[in-house]
């Protein structure tokens, strides 16, 4: 037995399998593939060139997040969050976000402020633009703006749960929100950027509450139609 290529082999197959994990999970974030979307292993397999065992770990990555729906004898669907889903997705971040800008203004410095400021203005980008790709463009570089405020916490774990609220917020968008218009105001970002640099942290807190809510408000129940895995993937 050669155990060194058995562990190689095995590295290999991890690392596809997150690459099928990543792939997956931009295009679902990305709106590209919509709730209850039937993801197939063969498919995966194919698309990938690896075999059903290799997409089967990364669908199953998928639904640890709660991205994706494992059914018994059915397979695997991107999940389909129901209204009250949608509403424990963002009892959560009203929970978790104030906290977040909390523990940033305690450690705030000019270097986070450019580095906020410059994704603002790749969020600008997309504002005024229409179609699906800016669309989804938008949606994207807001959720970063949120992940970058997490990862300047300080905290590893509090990251982590933004990761996942982040995720799952933009497949609850994905399915309930209304096309027309911005899910994540640009103008609140820069509300909420300014209080960060003034430090005050009751009015950046208050700030994040209403944008929550003003997300939350941006949804009208309405399912989305679903996208073919390879369209989607292929875009």
């Amino acid at each position: 037995m050669n155990i060194q290529n058995d562990v190689t082999v095995e590295a290999a197959g991890e690392d596809r399998s997150l690459a099928i994990r990543d792939a997956l999970r931009n295009a679902i974030i990305d709106r590209r593939l919509a709730p209850a979307t039937k993801l197939t292993e063969s498919e995966i397999g194919s698309l990938f060139g690896v075999s059903r065992t290799v997409a089967r770990a990364g669908l199953q990555m998928l639904a640890f997040e709660g991205l994706v729906r494992l059914e018994r004898n059915r397979g695997a669907f991107v999940a389909n969050p129901s209204p009250e889903e949608a509403q424990h997705v963002f009892a959560s971040r009203r929970l978790i976000e104030p906290g977040v800008a909390s523990a940033v203004i305690g450690r705030f410095t000019p270097e986070m402020a450019d580095v906020l400021r410059k994704q603002l203005q790749e969020e600008s980008r997309y504002v005024s633009e229409r179609g699906a790709v800016a669309r989804r463009a938008e949606i994207k570089a807001s959720g970063d703006f949120h992940l970058l405020l997490a990862s300047m916490s300080g905290n590893p774990i509090l990251e982590r749960f933004m990761d996942e609220l982040i995720a799952r917020s933009s497949l609850v968008i994905a399915l309930y929100g209304r096309s027309g218009t911005s899910s994540c105001g640009h103008r609140e970002h820069l509300a909420i950027l300014d209080a960060l640099e003034r430090r005050d942290d009751q009015e950046t807190r208050e700030l994040m509450l209403h944008h929550i809510d003003h997300i939350e408000a941006d949804l009208d129940l309405q399912a989305r139609s679903t996208t073919r895995l390879r369209d989607a993937l292929l875009r």
